[in-house]
Order: structure tokens, then C-alpha cells, then sequence
């Protein structure tokens, strides 16, 4: 299972890091950052099974960082890190759906024990989604299933235009918090459906109702809501995407999404949807992917070949320039080539086959490796040179990518004989 560590203290990465014998165990130690807020684009980035959090960090602590993963990646195990004298928080956090809470100082046996422990818990539940017949019956008793044939009238060819506000009026009475400013619709498709069927239908309802989802014949169909356009974007790239990995953890395949236009008024939703639907029957027929997400803005670029290349070659300009920069994030590369964070987090991977972390790691290694060849700058210096501020975590990386620590890549090329 692969495992994430935000921490503030270097000290206490590095310890997680090093003493852990990582090797040795069914754990994979795949990034780690000071704060929520670096640690948050990374985890979407690299999809860790369980995330290791402290709970007092600068920017977005640990509590804000367990209510984002409780809304849009619900699946993933947390594990907090406390002091003594924040067993408060600590409670706090298992009301967030922490699973369990370690206290500092950490050794290798106490770690092992609690990481055991989250594995079995996420195995189980993951068990549990297969039965989906048995859930969806609940579902219907509690007044669920009311709920989905409401939202699934939204997306029929049938629907009227006038009916839309009638039906978000009954939704709202129902807890749901809608009317909203914005709409978005997203049609996605996946085998086996009913597996998939119900971790949407899961997912949907950690949201906060921010996500509405209903069941279709080739998968589900999902409205999402937001305050201004922007947010409904970024919602629903979030959300496709945290879907998409779900799906992918309970092996379904051929997973299609299409996210159609943004709308305001209640009446267009069944533009959004259309759009949405349309777009999913033209992923269908692509082969060359399992997993595929595109909204309707990427559809214009598919009509304009040069377009999306053209977006991601500025994008890589602009982290070629700003790699060196230890506080680069995936947001600041989406700002500045005019795109959400998670549209631009989809797209990017889409049409490079690589994360932006991964991306970002590449630019970062291979300017090591060339100063390491050429200069005999010392390779902590190197590595702030690079953008990591903690040598050890950069001794950590190369190692993790390259198979040899920094020192013995120097000696490698530089005692060669000319």
C-alpha cells in the first residue's frame, strides 16, 4: 500500500523516512510535505492509500487537510501524528474519520502496528463495496432511492426544461443544497457498473451535496454544484478524478467520463448533461487508454489539434524556469497557464502520461545529475539548488529514482577515466 507523510518537522520525516524499514514491508513511502497545503496537490498526484498527518502545521494544518480527504478522497486512511498536548485535536480528527493516532515520538514497531491495522480496515471496506445489491437496498429504505430517481429525471431525453426547477425544489427538501448558482453534469461509465455504481454513489454522499449521483445504464451520471463557474469546474475535475481512482482500486475498467458544459440556470442542466453524454460516447470508442476523463473545453481543443499541446508545452516552460523554486506547486502551474487546479491536474497527466510531480521530480533529477557530473558543488547545496530544501529528502528521491545515492552517481562519472 502506498503511504504519505505531511509533517512540518523535518526531523520527523526524516525519521519516518530512514528508521522505517520500508523494504521490508507491503509499504510504499511515495512523497511527503511540510504542510497540508503542499501535501494536498501531491496527494491527488501520487493516490496514497493512507496518509500520515501532524496536526499542528503553518498554512493548512492537519485538521483542514483531514476535512478535504474526508470530502473528496474519503477512501484514503488517516493516521495523525499528536504531542501530548494536542490529544484534543486528536479527537477532533477522529470525528473527521481519522483511523487511528500515533503518539511523538515514533518508533519503527508502533508505526508497523497502526499501518497494519489501517491496511486491514481499508481491505475490509473495500470488500464491502462488492456488495452492491445489498447496499442499494438500504440505500432504497432510507429514502435514497427517491433521491436518485430525482436527479436521474434531470437526465432524460424526455426531461422538459421547466421541470428542472420543480425537481431542485424537491431535492432541497430533501437536504440537498440545491438550487445552486452553477451547474455542471458528468456521465461516466465503467464494468462492472454496479461495483462502480456504488463507489459513486459513496463518494456522491461524502461530498456534502456537492455531488448528486444516480445510476445509468452504462454507469453513473453525477450533478455537481458550486458557487461561482470556477468552483463547479474544479469540483467536478476533483471529484471525476477521485472517482476514476476509485474505480481503478476495484478494478473496474473501460472507465469513460465526460464533464459537459458549465450552466446557471436549472433549465440547461439538460445541456450539461447532453454535452456530458456526448462526449462519454465519443471516449468509448478509444481503445488506447483504461482510464479517460474530458470536459467540454478540452472537446474544443480536440478541434483545434494544436490547442492542448500548446496549453502543456507552457506549462512545461513554465516549470523548466520555476523547478528550482522549493515552493512550486501544481496550483501556481495552473494559474498561470489559466486553468483549475484539477482540470490542469487531469489534463496534464492525460497528455503526458506523467503526474506533475513526476514531472516536476524529472526536472529536478536530471539538473542534479548534471551538476553532479560537472561541478563539485556539495550535493546538500545541490540540492537546494534544485528545490528541496532537506538534503536528506533529496538524498531520498535520487536514490528512489536512480538507484544510487548522489555521492555514488558523482563517483560513477566523475572518476571515470577520459
Amino acid at each position: 500500500m502506498k503511504v504519505f507523510l505531511a509533517d512540518d518537522e523535518i526531523v520527523v520525516r526524516e525519521g519516518i523516512r530512514e528508521s522505517f524499514p520500508w523494504d521490508d514491508t507491503p509499504y510504499t513511502l511515495v512523497g511527503e510535505a511540510p504542510d497540508g497545503e503542499m501535501a494536498l496537490p501531491i496527494i491527488r498526484d501520487t493516490n496514497p492509500d493512507i496518509v500520515i498527518t501532524d496536526i499542528k502545521m503553518p498554512f493548512m494544518d492537519g485538521l483542514e487537510l483531514c476535512r478535504v480527504l474526508k470530502e473528496q478522497m474519503p477512501w484514503i486512511g488517516i493516521i495523525v501524528l499528536s504531542g501530548y498536548d494536542e490529544f484534543e485535536y486528536a479527537r477532533q480528527c477522529i470525528q473527521l474519520g481519522v483511523r487511528e493516532y500515533l503518539l511523538k515520538p515514533i518508533n519503527a514497531s508502533d508505526l508497523r502496528e497502526v499501518l497494519d491495522k489501517v491496511s486491514a480496515q481499508l481491505k475490509a471496506e473495500r470488500k464491502n463495496l462488492e456488495h452492491a445489491a445489498s447496499l442499494r437496498a438500504r440505500m432504497e429504505s432510507d429514502g435514497k432511492f427517491l433521491k436518485e430517481k430525482l436527479i436521474a429525471s434531470l437526465f432524460t431525453d424526455e426531461a422538459l426544461e421547466e421541470d428542472a426547477p420543480n425537481v431542485l425544489n424537491r431535492l432541497s427538501t430533501m437536504g440537498c443544497p440545491v438550487p445552486a448558482p452553477f451547474y455542471v453534469v458528468a456521465d461516466a461509465s465503467f464494468s462492472p457498473t454496479d461495483t462502480g455504481q456504488q463507489a459513486a454513489s459513496t463518494l456522491a454522499e461524502s461530498s456534502s451535496g456537492i455531488v448528486n449521483a444516480t445510476a445509468s445504464r452504462a454507469g453513473s451520471r453525477l450533478l455537481v454544484i458550486g458557487n461561482t463557474a470556477e468552483e463547479a469546474e474544479e469540483r467536478a475535475y476533483a471529484f471525476s478524478t477521485s472517482l476514476s481512482r476509485e474505480l481503478e482500486r476495484l478494478n473496474c475498467k473501460r472507465i469513460r467520463i465526460g464533464i459537459g458544459d458549465i450552466v446557471e440556470e436549472p433549465k440547461d442542466i439538460i445541456r450539461s448533461f447532453k454535452t456530458a453524454r456526448h462526449i462519454r460516447h465519443l471516449l468509448e470508442e478509444r481503445i488506447d487508454a483504461q482510464t479517460i476523463i474530458l470536459g467540454v473545453r478540452e472537446m474544443g481543443d480536440v478541434t483545434d489539434e494544436m490547442k492542448t499541446p500548446s496549453v502543456i508545452s507552457d506549462a512545461k516552460l513554465y516549470m523548466t524556469q520555476n523547478f528550482s523554486n522549493a515552493n512550486l506547486m501544481l496550483q501556481d502551474v495552473a494559474k498561470a497557464v489559466n486553468m483549475s487546479n484539477s482540470r490542469f491536474s487531469t489534463v496534464f497527466s492525460q497528455q503526458t502520461g506523467q503526474t506533475f510531480t513526476e514531472y516536476l521530480i524529472y526536472l529536478r533529477l536530471n539538473k542534479a545529475k548534471e551538476l553532479l557530473k560537472t561541478t563539485n558543488i556539495k550535493s546538500s547545496q545541490i540540492a537546494r539548488d534544485v528545490g528541496y530544501n532537506d538534503a536528506h529528502y533529496f538524498s531520498y528521491i535520487f536514490k528512489k529514482n536512480t538507484g544510487v545515492t548522489p555521492s555514488d552517481y558523482r563517483s560513477q562519472y566523475q572518476n571515470q577515466p577520459e
